[in-house]
């Protein structure tokens, strides 16, 4: 069984868009794999972070929900532009526009066919091993709830 929950892969998204920073673009340090913290939302989340789009990044997500499992995919130059979500491959209909706003910070809008449902920002810690994640959803998408809601990501 496929669950498609574009609220809880927006917030893996999230995470990645930090990576995407000028100074993890030099030092490749938002490359790798992150775990989301348990609590944060349902299910369990990894993302892989890769170098990818003219200085952007690759995000991929693997998201395990009871005996289901998704592979979220983002390619984002993390300026701004918007880029579909793809869900097992395929088009999901949610957008994310992703920008960095410094080294450390990044933020996000997220939009469910052409409709924003939240956004995001993101802030990574000084050592570069720990994300935390501000979601603000303005309508239930995919079971989430309306509101804010907060996400810590570890460094694998």
């Amino acid at each position: 069984m496929k669950v498609g929950l574009p609220a809880v892969f927006a917030s893996a998204l999230i995470v990645l868009l930090t990576l995407g920073s000028a100074s993890f673009l030099s030092a490749q340090m938002g490359v790798g794999t992150w775990v989301r913290q348990p609590g944060s939302a349902p299910g369990d989340i990894t993302m892989t972070v890769e170098p990818c789009c003219d200085g952007g990044r690759k995000l991929t997500y693997h998201i395990k929900i009871g005996n289901a499992t998704n592979v979220m995919v983002v390619e984002s130059p993390f300026d701004g532009k918007e880029v579909p979500v793809l869900l097992d491959g395929k088009p999901s209909g949610e957008t994310m526009a992703i920008k960095t706003v410094d080294s450390s910070h990044w933020t996000v809008v997220l939009k469910m066919h052409g409709q924003s449902f939240g956004t995001s920002k993101g802030e990574i810690s000084a050592d570069g091993k720990t994300i935390n994640v501000e979601n603000n959803f303005t309508f239930a998408a995919a079971g989430q709830q309306v509101g804010l809601q907060k996400e810590v990501w570890l460094k694998k």
